[in-house]
């Protein structure tokens, strides 16, 4: 990072219990129940918080690159995305899917804004070459 950065929000949360306790932000907005994958617990599981906040900040991303398009999504844009936890070998890694609609937009407009925001997306970034990703126009 260089000396011009500018921090836009720094997300806060304190988590107790690992996969099996909770998680709360010091702003209260956040405050989850956590459960393993497939376990016996009603609370969420850390894949999800992940896909849930990867496809938020991609609509963003996509609408970002839409307004430099003049394009306008609309309201039912979605995106659903798949954050698996996998093994091989006693190794554990992620990978996911995003399945992007976007009705009434043609489909290489929609790929081209897809493009766009996996390129500004900060989760995308984050992910580049560590974890495999797919993007799909559904």
């Amino acid at each position: 990072m260089t000396s011009t950065e500018k921090i836009l929000y720094t997300g806060k949360t304190h988590t107790t219990g690992g996969r099996d306790g909770a998680s709360t932000s010091s702003d209260g907005r956040l405050d989850v129940k956590l459960s393993s994958p497939g376990g016996p617990g009603t609370g969420t599981n850390p894949e999800q918080l992940f896909a849930a906040g990867w496809s938020a900040c991609f609509i963003g991303a996509m609408g970002l690159a839409a307004g430099k398009l003049k394009i306008k999504l609309p309201a039912d844009l979605a995106v659903d995305t798949e954050v698996d936890l996998a093994n091989t070998d006693g190794a554990y890694f992620l990978k996911a899917r995003l399945n992007v609609s976007v009705p009434g937009i043609e489909r290489d407009v929609i790929q081209s804004l897809v493009d766009a925001a996996h390129q500004t997306c900060p989760y995308s970034k984050a992910t580049r070459g560590n974890i495999d990703v797919t993007i799909n126009v559904v």
